[in-house]
C-alpha cells in the first residue's frame, strides 16, 4: 500500500495504490493525513472508529473520507494510521446482512492526533472531481482531489 502526493490545481490530489480494497483505501486517508500535516507524532492520541456504508465502491470512498474530514472538525484531531475493512454487497449477503444487502460497508479506525499538535493545513472537502477507483492488474488504484 503506497500514496503520493500530487499537486493539482488550487488542491491537492493523492494517488494511491493497495493489494486489496481495504489497503486502498487505507492509503488514500493516509494521503489524507499527509496532505494535511508535513509531520504527524508517531505517538498520542487516542484511537477512534467509523462505519461507512453507501451505493458504490466509489461512493463509499467519497464518503469515508468525508467522515474523516467531519472527524477532524468535530473531535478537533487529526485523523492518522489508519485501518480499513470492506465489505462488498454480495459479501454482506453472504454473512446474513440484511441491513442492506446491495449497500458497501467500511469498518474503519484511526488515532485521533490533537490538532494542537501538529502544524496542520485545512483540506476542506473531498471532491468527485477527477475521481477514479479500479482494479488495476493484482492491486487497487485510486486518485483522489481534495479542496484546500
Amino acid at each position: 500500500m503506497s500514496y503520493e502526493l500530487r499537486d493539482h490545481t488550487a488542491d491537492v490530489a493523492v494517488e494511491a495504490t493497495g493489494d486489496t480494497l481495504a489497503a486502498l483505501f487505507a492509503a488514500v486517508a493516509d494521503g489524507l493525513t499527509a496532505a494535511s500535516a508535513e509531520s504527524v507524532p508517531a505517538t498520542g492520541g487516542d484511537r477512534f472508529d467509523v462505519e461507512v456504508t453507501a451505493e458504490s465502491r466509489e461512493a463509499l470512498l467519497f464518503d469515508y473520507l468525508d467522515r474523516l474530514i467531519y472527524e477532524r472538525d468535530v473531535r478537533l484531531v487529526l485523523p492518522a494510521d489508519h485501518r480499513c475493512a470492506v465489505v462488498e454487497p454480495n459479501e454482506a449477503a453472504r454473512e446474513g446482512d440484511s441491513a442492506d444487502p446491495d449497500a458497501w460497508r467500511l469498518a474503519a479506525g484511526a488515532r485521533g492526533v490533537p490538532l494542537d499538535a501538529v502544524a496542520a493545513r485545512e483540506i476542506k472537502a473531498v471532491t468527485y472531481s477527477e475521481m477514479a477507483l479500479e482494479r488495476r492488474g493484482d492491486g487497487w488504484y485510486a486518485y483522489v482531489v481534495f479542496d484546500v
